[in-house]
């Protein structure tokens, strides 16, 4: 049978274990629950609507350019260099799109009006750079949550990695805590018995 230090080698392994992971535990919950049924939960939340419509009714719509949309890339992400500069419709709206590392600039083209879209949020400009909307990727938020254990897929899944091997280490000592004990008291009773 085990020795006594077994026990409390476990416990105290079991212990600090549960302090260290259980912030990620309760992330992985969360978001588990989350990516499983997410429409229900959407509709609870609920982010406020925004209409589009309201463009062309801007006192302030002016044509959107390349020229513009490159400056408004710029001066939203400082560094690093234009990765890609290109014409589609977005949200039925011709737009000039320009990629850089920190995210995309999307600029209507009838209106002036623009997006910063990165991950994890899309914001909303009127022509004169007021915020009219601001939208939330929770899907995104949560997916990186549940799978990396942080926002930014810049580092990887090392603490997502770390997390999974302590679980695994936590369910050990548990298990050797829990079967420990069980084990002695079947041993006394068919001691007793025989």
């Amino acid at each position: 049978m085990a020795k006594p230090g077994v026990m409390k080698t476990c416990r105290s392994i079991h212990s600090w274990l549960g302090i260290f992971v259980f912030p990620w535990v309760i992330i992985i919950g969360l978001t588990g629950v989350y990516l499983n049924h997410s429409r229900p939960i959407l509709s609870v939340i609920g982010q406020s609507e925004f209409s589009e419509s309201q463009f062309d009714k801007s006192p302030n719509a002016v044509e959107g350019t390349q020229d513009r949309a490159r400056s408004l890339a710029d001066e939203a992400w400082k560094s690093g260099s234009i990765t890609g500069v290109w014409e589609e419709d977005y949200h039925g709206r011709p737009s000039i799109m320009v990629e850089k590392e920190g995210g995309l600039t999307i600029l209507s083209i009838p209106t002036g009006h623009y997006y910063l879209k990165t991950r994890y949020t899309r914001r909303t400009f009127s022509p004169d750079g007021q915020l009219l909307h601001t939208k939330y990727y929770l899907g995104g938020i949560f997916k990186d949550l549940h799978t990396t254990g942080w926002l930014g897929g810049a580092l990887g899944t090392w603490i997502s990695d770390i997390v999974g091997m302590v679980l695994a280490v936590f369910g050990i000592t548990g298990s050797i805590m829990w079967s420990i004990p069980k084990f002695r008291k079947l041993r006394s009773i068919l001691r007793n018995r025989y």
